[in-house]
């Protein structure tokens, strides 16, 4: 058979000649070393699959949490063992997602997950991070308080990826981009992927895509609701970047925009000027990493 060394001239070959790109199968990380201060954080990425997308209705069937020890700024040091548990829903996993995650109903027959080494495993967590956590932490969080009391980032939304120069931000074209592949759908091969794209050095910044990521995570935001305004500007408040809300008991009917803590004063100076035409004054709602992604926002 042949051996590693020889593989990897024969895809050096196909790489050098321009016409070939080699993608080549993720591996575990190993460790890239303590800190000269010691001074470190664990991070703790978090991956679910779900019987569906409503995370008032749907269930968890799968809780995939990878920890990981990195710097202030940004470097992964160590990857450390992960937690990855089947769960049994209330009612049958719908096909579309056994096709889509590869979960059957005999897979998860009996399997629990118990809060308690929920809570034991992501306490000593300083920041959650997922791919899509305006998905994960809804789910999380009312599965278990413990996720309520954690910082939370996330690397699809946080991280620009666009700037960076690639073309769409899901997990499996990122890992393709970056030149590896993995086995998708999976909650923990989700994760090690996607701390994987953390540790590397962005194209165009230099800087890992932790660090990317910390520097967003840690902005304190205003989410500033443009309620009540006139209907004919919709498409301009549209385009600006507000997003509509169809109201709930907690937030108003209303279009919204989230903007950084140094532009919300201006943010509102336009919309006194340019949609309301008078002084007046506006629901902000300050977000921090502590909510940020949640139900409560």
């Amino acid at each position: 058979m042949t051996d590693q060394v020889e593989l990897e001239k024969l895809a050096a070959i196909l790489e050098d000649s321009g016409d070939y790109r080699i993608l080549r199968r993720l591996k575990p990380r190993t460790a890239a070393g303590a800190l000269a201060d010691g001074e470190s954080r664990i991070g703790l990425f978090v991956d679910v699959e779900t019987t569906g997308l409503d995370p008032e209705r749907d269930e968890i069937i799968e809780i995939a949490m990878l920890p990981f020890r990195y710097s202030l700024d940004g470097v992964v040091i160590e990857i450390l063992e992960p937690f990855d548990r089947l769960r049994e829903p209330s009612t049958p996993i719908p096909q579309a997602v056994t096709a889509l995650t590869g979960i059957t109903d005999d897979m998860v027959a009996g399997q629990k997950i118990e809060l308690s080494e929920i809570s034991e495993f992501a306490g000593p967590a300083d920041l959650v991070v997922a791919h899509n956590a305006a998905f994960d932490r809804r789910f999380l969080e009312r599965f278990s308080q413990t996720f309520s009391t954690k910082p939370w980032a996330c690397s699809m939304a946080e991280i620009d990826w666009a700037a960076e120069g690639f073309e769409g931000t899901k997990l499996a074209y990122l890992a393709a981009d970056h030149g590896f592949f993995y086995e998708r759908h999976r909650a923990a091969n989700d994760c090690l992927a996607a701390v994987e794209l953390l540790s590397r050095t962005m194209p165009r910044s230099g800087v890992s895509g932790l660090a990317r990521l910390l520097a967003q995570a840690r902005q304190t935001t205003w989410r500033i609701w443009a309620e009540n305004s006139p209907f004919e500007l919709k498409d301009t408040l549209k385009a600006r970047g507000y997003r509509w809300s169809g109201g709930d008991a907690r937030h108003p009917k209303a279009w919204h925009i989230d903007v950084l803590d140094a532009q919300k004063e201006a943010e509102i100076e336009y919309l006194c000027r340019e949609i309301y035409k008078r002084p007046t004054k506006f629901r902000a709602t300050k977000i921090t990493a502590y909510d940020r992604y949640s139900s409560r926002i």
